[in-house]
């Protein structure tokens, strides 16, 4: 399986399909997070009984998340923390293999880094 490598601007133009299935992810992320404490309860009870209609629901928001990450992989973007909506684009700068880093909230793609470095190595875009 070929790595499909983006260009600055492929990037940007595949972030228009990518911020909303990531703001979906976020709104999730935050439904189940909030619930949490009754989640837990649910699962201790669930145990004994064989099942309650809140984890059903849950099941359903886990079901949703791993259909909107396929749909983030599916354009050839990888994802790096789904928590904080951090995805990174393979990509050449002086053909050496690089990701254009980009994080929810932000506009467009800002930063790149080498492989390597994470995203604790992040350059600023102008630098690419």
């Amino acid at each position: 399986m070929s790595v499909k490598r983006f260009t600055l601007a492929e990037a940007n133009s595949v972030l228009n399909i990518i911020r909303p299935v990531v703001a979906e992810i976020q709104s999730i992320r935050e439904r189940i997070l909030a619930r949490q404490p009754e989640l837990w309860l649910a699962m201790e009870r669930a145990g004994g009984n064989g099942g309650s209609a809140e984890l059903s629901r849950l099941a359903h928001e886990f079901d949703r998340l791993d259909s909107l990450a396929h749909e983030i992989v599916d354009t050839g973007a990888e994802i790096k923390d789904l928590g904080i909506g951090l995805i990174d684009f393979r990509a050449l700068r002086d053909d050496q293999e690089v990701y254009l880093c980009w994080k929810y909230g932000e506009e467009d793609i800002r930063y790149w880094h080498e492989i390597g470095a994470g995203v604790a190595g992040r350059r600023p875009i102008e630098l690419f």
